[in-house]
């Protein structure tokens, strides 16, 4: 430091009272005029002007994933399923038999009356489809970044999209092939129409209109009288009130089941009271375009299932298949649709 620096220290500490305890110099000489840098420690910025932190740096990454949601799969719950065959099974074949006979009169030595079986055979076809999980190993790194288990939920993903499709053809089949589905079965009997409502003086009205609940509880437990009745003239009185069965509709339909009457008793408590083995289920898929559809069966008459639904194999898992930095697996199976082993034994009501 100069003579001239330790001067100009030594006299500001003397005549200010300002003290550089070390005597260390500031400023290069060629700045000591230059009063606009009194208000920095040096004449420019070099970096960019800033006042805070990386955003990523204040980012929580929450570890509980939110899944995306997608209607229930119901078909198999409201008819329950069964396996039949495998995959390489493409036709299944339902034998029925109805006993046949006729009496006469008792003659000792008459040889009058006879008694015989009819058979028939009606067939059903296998569908099989399938799905292909893939994933790449930097891709999974980069998943692993914001703590995504990737390989599991494609797993899951190809699980999912494989029991919808399932489903689907459980309420509607495969078109093009003997596969026939609860809601399209050809051999289902003819659906009945709901009771005039009073609401709009509707000859055949509707449980609800515009979202809003317009039939009375009378009106919808009518409809659900007209709906076992019919199974009583189907059945040829082999379904009776007390016979365990299902009353199957759409969500919104059953909200109509809350229709209280004038003695505060709802819909629900009608049915529970006099059909006491009967359980109520819905499906999305009742709704369908020309009106929602509602179905009674029983679950089973003298034994006999009345239907279900079938699959060939639920998943197959094949081989995973090595690429240079990716794995792909395919994922299969196969359906029946719906078997339906008694028509008689369900009854429909269209336009609820």
């Amino acid at each position: 430091m100069s003579r001239q620096r330790i001067a100009e220290i030594a006299h500001a500490e003397r005549e200010y009272g300002i003290i550089f305890p070390g005597q260390v110099e500031f400023l290069p000489p060629e700045f000591a005029q230059d009063c606009s840098l009194a208000f920095d420690a040096q004449p420019s910025l070099v970096t960019v002007s800033n006042g805070g932190i990386p955003a990523y740096l204040a980012n929580y990454m929450d570890p509980d994933l939110i899944k995306i949601l997608v209607s229930p799969v119901k078909g198999a719950e409201i008819f329950g399923e069964v396996k039949k065959g495998d995959w390489v099974t493409k036709t299944a074949t339902f034998p029925i038999v109805e006993n046949t006979g006729e009496t006469s009169a008792y003659g000792d030595y008459n040889d009058n009356g006879s008694v015989g079986i009819n058979t028939n055979f009606p067939q059903r076809q296998s569908f099989h489809y399938q799905t292909i999980t893939q994933w790449g190993e930097k891709w999974l790194e980069e998943m692993g970044l914001a703590k995504i288990g990737a390989a599991a939920q494609l797993n899951l993903a190809s699980a999912q999209v494989l029991n919808k499709f399932q489903n689907l053809t459980y309420f509607f089949g495969v078109s093009g092939l003997q596969n026939y589905g609860i809601l399209n079965d050809p051999n289902l009997t003819a659906s009945i129409q709901p009771g005039a409502k009073a609401y709009g003086s509707n000859a055949h009205g509707p449980w609800i209109t515009a979202g809003v609940v317009t039939a009375t509880a009378n009106e919808v437990y009518s409809d659900i009288q007209s709906l076992f009745l019919t199974l009583v003239a189907q059945s040829g009185g082999l379904i009776q009130m007390d016979t365990p069965m299902t009353l199957a509709m759409s969500p919104g339909s059953e909200v109509a089941l809350t229709a209280t009457n004038s003695f505060n008793v709802n819909v629900a408590d009608l049915i529970a009271k006099n059909f006491p083995n009967i359980t109520v289920k819905t499906a999305v898929e009742y709704a369908t375009t020309a009106g929602n559809l509602v179905q009674m069966f029983a679950n089973s008459v003298e034994g006999q299932d009345t239907g279900y639904c079938a699959f060939t194999e639920k998943m197959r898992a094949h081989p995973i298949v090595v690429e240079l930095s990716a794995y792909k697996q395919k994922k299969s199976q196969g359906t029946w649709g719906f078997i339906n082993r008694q028509p008689f034994a369900i009854a429909q009501m269209l336009g609820v």
